[in-house]
């Protein structure tokens, strides 16, 4: 297996260095980025201009890509979770970037990883139902390029989901 780094963010050449301040700003903003920048200001105990550049740093830096509102999956009739395993035919740079590209379009998919092990990648798509995950399987996942071999496991229950990154 090939292993490369197949993220839309390239690696930073050198960590950037966060104070305290820093830290519980992105904390905060994990926790609610509709947070307004004169409450974000009051939480961490800076002034609003201040905190505002400090907000605007962590952009420019690349820890802040984007603020983004999470929804509810059951509301949105999209409920059911599964994980997939891929393992491809081969292990050529050709066979990763027809897949990776075919994968991009696969409907409901939410996460798609380049993994070691058994497995090539595992993809996380949501779906509404069985029923729904096996007409998907039918017209989009048999039709992937390069697969040897998928495995589907369907979630029982979400036990943790979170995008909070440890600080």
């Amino acid at each position: 297996m090939i292993l490369r780094n197949t993220s839309t963010h390239p690696a930073p050449a050198t960590a950037i260095e966060l104070d305290r301040i820093d830290k519980r700003i992105l904390k905060t903003l994990q926790q609610d980025a509709s947070i307004s920048n004169v409450a974000l200001a009051a939480e961490v105990n800076l002034s609003p201009p201040a905190c505002l550049r400090r907000v605007e740093r962590l952009k420019r830096e690349g820890l802040i890509h984007g603020i983004v509102a999470h929804l509810d999956p059951e509301k949105l009739n999209v409920g059911m979770v599964v994980l997939i395993g891929v393992v491809l035919d081969r292990s050529t740079p050709a066979s990763f970037a027809a897949f990776e590209a075919a994968a991009q379009r696969v409907t409901g998919c939410m996460e798609c990883h380049v993994v070691t092990g058994e497995f090539d990648y595992f993809m996380l798509v949501r779906t509404r139902d069985s029923q729904s995950f096996n007409r998907l399987h039918a017209e989009q996942l048999l039709y992937l390029p390069g697969v040897r071999q998928i495995r589907s496991f369907m979630g029982l229950k979400e036990v943790v989901s979170t995008h909070q990154i440890p600080l």
